[in-house]
């Protein structure tokens, strides 16, 4: 397991290619970020090669999977973000569902839901990208059509590709379910990232109910390789509390 840094949270506020040089002097050579829109892609681009860095993710534009009014512009916005991922050599998306529509059954919307991945697939199998559905715990997301990971799970082997898979998020799964590494272990077949996160507060993973150093054992030695991103707000200076994740890394990775 590698760990990545979600420059918009840790570094709220700082331009991204700024905030990478923190995090490559920190230890990590990968981040990640929210909207790609209005950031200077050909700066991060630069600051990417010259660090020698990896984007192991961004997010899609658009967010409403759940309105079958509204497919056309999640398409059309799929195809702008894989163009804008493929510019920084980054091969995943991140994407929500949308909030959940009053008077509209549960049922049918899972349905667009399903739907709109299943036009995504030709898309993402043409651009060899990955499309990452997020649940998102209602706490914080009020309204948010899945904060169900087992849902997440239906609606992924539903839409039948291999380029849409789930981002789990132990932060929001330790809210709204619990009995992480049991729900882990049964979907992570279906896993292409993780994001991580202390609970409550949404702070570094050392300020957390959660054992991160237990949870990130147990996934490796189930075989996953992939990328734990760090997405929490930091109470501590940005770059210190990374450096410390680094060297609590052989703690939390035994």
């Amino acid at each position: 397991m590698k760990l990545s840094v979600c420059t918009d949270s840790v570094f709220s506020g700082i331009p991204t290619e700024i905030a990478m040089e923190s995090v490559k002097s920190a230890g990590i050579d990968a981040i990640e970020f929210w909207a790609w829109q209005g950031k200077d892609l050909d700066a991060v681009r630069a600051a990417k090669d010259g660090l020698g860095m990896e984007i192991c993710c961004i997010c899609t534009s658009e967010f409403t999977m759940n309105d079958p009014s509204k497919r056309a512009s999640y398409l059309e916005g799929l195809k702008r973000s894989i163009e804008a991922a493929q510019s920084l050599g980054c091969k995943k998306l991140i994407t929500q569902v949308g909030g959940e529509i009053p008077g509209v059954s549960r049922e049918e919307q899972k349905k667009s839901i399903i739907d709109c991945l299943r036009k995504c697939s030709a898309i993402l199998e043409e651009a060899e990208s990955i499309l990452m559905v997020e649940p998102l715990n209602l706490f914080d997301h009020k309204g948010y059509y899945l904060p169900s990971s087992e849902e997440a799970a239906e609606i992924v082997r539903d839409a039948g590709s291999p380029c849409v898979r789930i981002l789990f998020d132990i932060y929001h799964q330790q809210i709204t379910e619990g009995n992480l590494l049991s729900r882990i272990k049964g979907l992570l077949p279906l896993i292409s990232h993780f994001h991580c996160a202390g609970v409550p507060g949404r702070h570094e993973l050392n300020f957390s109910e959660i054992n991160y150093s237990f949870i990130f054992n147990e996934i490796e030695k189930l075989g996953y390789d992939g990328y734990a991103g760090l997405e929490y707000f930091p109470i501590r200076d940005p770059k210190d509390g990374l450096i410390r994740a680094c060297a609590e890394k052989a703690s939390y990775l035994k």
